[in-house]
């Protein structure tokens, strides 16, 4: 009779941990984490739901056929908050697009773990300190857009060893120091950097051409 008790109480153990979001999909808990630091006035976010292990299942959430989170499309979602370094999780994600909502707070360096992104949009929020430089290993990206925010800090120079970038925009915001000229940066025209009071432009050699008067 005991050892019949036990074998239940083991099965029940083993069941519990199938129905954790902790131990059963750490993408789902990655995502509930982000849910957890939001505020969602519109319920957009109704259902991510933390005891359905399968985040596929949940609105604005896209996966591949593995059942690994591809895509988060919440732009212009009305969410304030803060973004959460639980997301850097998401290995698979290829485009984080959060454009247009009311976010604040820092670029958590974690997001330099998504290896897979293709793009990070970012852009008319109320993001505040610095561009991580860590967002220099995400080898894969392509767009990068943090414009219309309130970022302040150098733009880092690790950001150029990004080859396969093909749009920067960091526009709008408070950055200051020089604008790096090396790598894929040398493509980039003045309009990627415009309306950032503290940034000197003029270090963009020979990429675009500047109004300093005609020299003889």
């Amino acid at each position: 009779m005991k050892k019949m008790a036990l074998l239940f109480h083991f099965f029940i153990f083993l069941l519990l941990q199938q129905l954790s979001p902790g131990s059963a999909n750490p993408e789902g808990d990655a995502l509930y984490a982000l849910r957890s630091g939001l505020n969602d006035p519109d319920n957009v976010l109704q259902s991510w739901d933390p005891t359905l292990v399968d985040p596929c299942t949940w609105f604005h959430v896209t996966c591949d056929v593995d059942g690994h989170v591809t895509r988060l499309d919440l732009g212009n979602a009305n969410l304030s908050g803060n973004l959460v370094p639980e997301l850097g999780k998401l290995e698979r994600l290829q485009y984080l697009e959060l454009y247009m909502n009311n976010l604040g707070g820092r670029i958590p360096a974690e997001l330099g773990g998504l290896k897979s992104l293709v793009s990070l949009d970012l852009y008319h929020n109320n993001l505040t300190g610095s561009i991580p430089p860590s967002l220099s290993k995400l080898s894969n990206l392509r767009f990068l857009r943090l414009n219309d925010n309130k970022l302040t800090g150098r733009i880092p120079r690790e950001l150029t060893k990004l080859a396969n970038l093909k749009m920067l925009d960091v526009s709008n915001n408070n950055l200051c120091g020089t604008i790096p000229t090396g790598g894929s940066f040398s493509k980039f025209t003045e309009e990627s950097f415009k309306n950032n009071s503290r940034l000197e432009g003029p270090e963009l050699m020979g990429s675009v051409r500047y109004d300093v008067g005609s020299r003889r």
